[in-house]
């Protein structure tokens, strides 16, 4: 199938800009180019900082324009969710009925940031040893943002940094993924239909090492917000010095099927959620736990689940897998599950690539040291270890660098209680799968996983500055 190569401007203080230097973006599935992106340059990377300083400074976006611009942009993504769908499914590669579903988390997403506007207060601090003087606090938007936004939800992530950014009445730039740019540029042609002010949304599109070192250099920048792997979170944090960052780094989740659970509710759940997006979500499903009691049983079931996936056109609403983001990702993975095989790993599913699509795979005999174990896989790969104990199992699962969340399946109350307490991540799901998100929970991990937490209401707290105001009476 052929597409019509759309060309596609950069938003700079509210005109569209088109740049002498272009990027081709290619259709994941068929390799065709589907867009031809201008790139930014130094100049206008300074250009965009200039205007968001001066935006923040003479033109304050007031409480009820943000909600209104939120709000709006949440009804037109609604309207033409479609559409959108139809951009991520080409440019990212994702089925396109997950597609629809991330369109519609956006929209939700910008709904619930407008909501949080009208919340973000002050307080009154009580008077204990401080007579003649009033203290409240007030909140004020901390500056110019710049967001740096990953290829695997190129719509919902960049709405995660975006929403509340705008909520919180701050100016943002965009540095959208090389890999899937349109997305994120046709949201700024959405959120500047929705009434948003020159400056408040800009998008540069470029290389990590040219621009994106440029935006982090910059001291006018006030707050970083960013999601992608631990070695560039790491880099950001070293440049920034003291500037603040919400990181939201890699991850090998993993989740526990203890000997209670209801294996075939689990199976079947932790195929969808190992294999969804090719396994390209920062909290997929890539180490399953299965108490040895009933080990034989789930594998059972969970290899006959495996078998029902389809592979091929993330178009085709029947396709469950889609294809990798790029050629250079898929071959990655085929050889570490070969040195994985080398050092005594069994292939009991899967395991073949065709260009950039991969077969889903089951992975057991594992072993710490093998980088299909201990490092974020982010393919459509999943390893099988059993345990004899929950000791044990907690013991593997914490064993690990990363720390965004896990899951375990188990019909004990008691235990639901107290897992929460030994697992070293950021967010524990009972009954369900390490890859659970929904749009308003506070979401963010520990250890290599990043800092911070997203989520409207969570993330405008890190967007503003708490300001302490003492009153004299006397």
């Amino acid at each position: 199938m052929t597409y019509e190569v759309q060309k596609s401007k950069l938003l700079i203080d509210g005109q569209w800009v088109e740049t002498a230097q272009q990027q081709l973006a290619l259709n994941k599935f068929t390799g065709e180019p589907y867009a031809e992106i201008s790139l930014a340059d130094e100049q206008l990377v300074d250009q965009a900082i200039e205007a968001a300083v001066k935006a923040h400074k003479y033109k304050p976006l007031l409480v009820e324009q943000r909600y209104q611009i939120l709000m709006k942009t949440s009804q037109l993504l609604n309207e033409r969710k479609e559409e959108f769908a139809k951009f991520i499914a080409i440019e990212g590669g994702k089925p396109i009925t997950d597609a629809l579903v991330e369109v519609q988390r956006s929209a939700a997403t910008f709904e619930m940031a407008a909501i949080e506007a009208k919340k973000l207060v002050g307080e009154i601090i009580p008077n204990y040893n401080a007579e003649g003087r009033f203290l409240y606090t007030i909140k004020k938007p901390v500056g110019v943002v710049v967001a740096i936004t990953p290829f695997n939800f190129p719509l919902n992530l960049v709405v995660h940094k975006v929403a509340p950014a705008l909520a919180a009445g701050n100016p943002i730039i965009i540095k959208p993924a090389s890999e899937t740019p349109l997305l994120t540029i046709k949201l700024c042609e959405l959120l500047e239909e929705a009434g948003v002010p020159a400056a408040y949304v800009q998008c540069v599109v470029g290389g990590g090492r040219t621009i994106g070192e440029q935006l982090l250099q910059d001291e006018r920048v006030a707050h970083y917000t960013f999601t992608g792997s631990p070695a560039v979170g790491k880099h950001i944090q070293k440049t920034i010095g003291l500037r603040k960052a919400t990181l939201e780094l890699g991850s090998n989740s993993a989740t526990i099927v203890h000997h209670d659970a209801d294996i075939f509710k689990a199976a079947q759940r932790l195929v969808k959620t190992a294999f969804a997006h090719a396994g390209q979500i920062c909290i997929s499903v890539q180490r399953i736990y299965v108490h040895q009691a009933i080990e034989e049983a789930f594998m059972e079931v969970f290899l006959a689940e495996v078998a029902k996936l389809k592979v091929g056109d993330p178009l085709k609403t029947d396709t469950h897998v889609g294809p990798m983001i790029n050629i250079k990702e898929a071959e990655r993975v085929e050889q570490w599950i070969l040195e994985a095989v080398a050092g005594g790993a069994n292939i009991v599913a899967g395991g073949k690539r065709t260009h950039n699509l991969f077969e889903p795979t089951v992975l057991t005999n594992v072993k710490k040291g093998m980088k299909v174990l201990d490092e974020e896989l982010f393919a459509p790969v999943v390893s099988i270890t059993p345990y004899n104990t929950l000791e044990e199992a907690v013991e593997m699962l914490n064993d690990s660098k990363y720390g965004l969340q896990a899951g375990i399946y188990t019909a004990d109350l008691n235990l639901s209680y107290k897992i929460p307490h030994l697992l070293e991540v950021g967010g524990v799901i009972i009954n369900d799968t390490c890859c659970y998100r929904t749009d308003q929970m506070p979401y963010g991990g520990v250890k290599e996983s990043g800092n911070g937490k997203e989520g409207p209401a969570y993330a405008i707290q890190e967007l503003v500055e708490t300001v302490t105001v003492v009153v004299n009476l006397e």
